[in-house]
């Protein structure tokens, strides 16, 4: 048969394969979100994460030094502190447990590159990611809160923050107050386009962060708009966000394609925990290759045109990078 274009010739062999790969990854482009929490001696694993753990400040090294080793030197706090209040002010404290993590790894790990992730949600006593009035979340008042927040993690030794709140206007007023205390320097990764997801069940289990009451689909995004998603990244870059994010990843592909073609910023993805609980539980069942399906679902949200992947898997991405398997 007499064929000109044989697009198979390029398939023959893993070193040509990898030669023409149109999609490449590296590790310098992974971020690990840990729990923090307070105590000592503490390594609890999360029932609904299996593999994934809280640790409290004192057992923290232990994991940083293994993302260390696997060559991940990003890493994302989530704090679980032991009190919470109406207005979150464990958040903000300046003796507060991510503050304290953020401490203690600049001091054991300063090679590390580390991320404040700005919410509310964790410390308030109503688990919404602001402050209510009645039974309502009050955006313009919630922005100071979410300002202070910032400049505590910065403070603390943060690198960088990453508010995920979706109130509007915080990038701004979060560029502000650390324009106007001197860190001009310390970049923002928005979550601007963060959609209301029923694949953040497990986050909010390790976190305890579920609302006491109603649901968060006032402020974060209805998963049916892709639009609107565009419009949300637009106002963050106006307002000095230096990374835009999109969050769920596998659910929102083409959000990310989208959001990558018209916003000149880098562009992130969140792997959150539903997206790694549903492998872990189909692994478990010996229904999938959990390994292979590690390496082709990170592949989709890079060749979807992320540039920054934040994944509870970041450690094995890693390694499979060295190991030839992916990237």
């Amino acid at each position: 048969m007499e064929m000109t274009i044989r697009p198979r010739r390029l398939r023959n062999g893993a070193v040509l394969r990898k030669m023409v790969r149109e999609t490449r990854m590296d590790k310098s482009s992974l971020i690990y979100p840990m729990f923090v929490r307070e105590g000592s001696g503490i390594r609890e694993e999360i029932s609904t994460m299996p593999g994934q753990f809280r640790y409290s400040v004192d057992q923290m090294p232990y994991k940083l030094e293994e993302l260390t080793k696997a060559g991940v030197d990003k890493v994302m706090f989530f704090g679980i502190p032991d009190h919470k209040d109406a207005c979150g002010s464990g958040a903000y404290a300046q003796d507060g447990i991510v503050q304290k993590a953020f401490c203690k790894a600049k001091e054991e790990f300063p090679h590390l590159y580390l991320i404040g992730d700005v919410c509310m949600c964790e410390y308030t006593s109503h688990g919404h990611c602001g402050i209510l009035q009645g039974e309502y979340v009050d955006n313009d008042r919630t922005l100071e809160y979410l300002a202070k927040i910032a400049l505590s993690q910065v403070q603390a030794g943060a690198d960088m923050v990453a508010p995920s709140d979706m109130m509007d206007g915080r990038i701004g007023a979060i560029r502000r107050i650390l324009d106007d205390n001197g860190y001009v320097e310390t970049p923002i990764m928005s979550y601007a386009v963060k959609y209301a997801s029923a694949f953040y069940g497990p986050f909010r289990d390790a976190a305890g962060s579920a609302p006491s009451f109603g649901d968060r689909k006032a402020y974060q995004m209805d998963y049916h708009n892709s639009r609107e998603a565009v419009k949300e990244a637009l106002l963050d870059v106006e307002e000095g966000a230096d990374i835009i994010m999109v969050k769920p990843a596998l659910s929102y592909l083409d959000v990310i394609t989208r959001v990558r073609e018209l916003v000149d910023l880098p562009v992130a993805a969140y792997g959150v925990s539903g997206e790694y609980a549903m492998i872990k539980a189909a692994a478990s069942l010996g229904y999938v290759d959990e390994d292979a399906m590690i390496c082709e679902t990170a592949a989709s949200v890079y060749r979807a045109g992320a540039d920054i992947f934040l994944t509870y898997y970041a450690e094995k991405i890693a390694r499979f990078m060295d190991e030839g398997r992916i990237g």
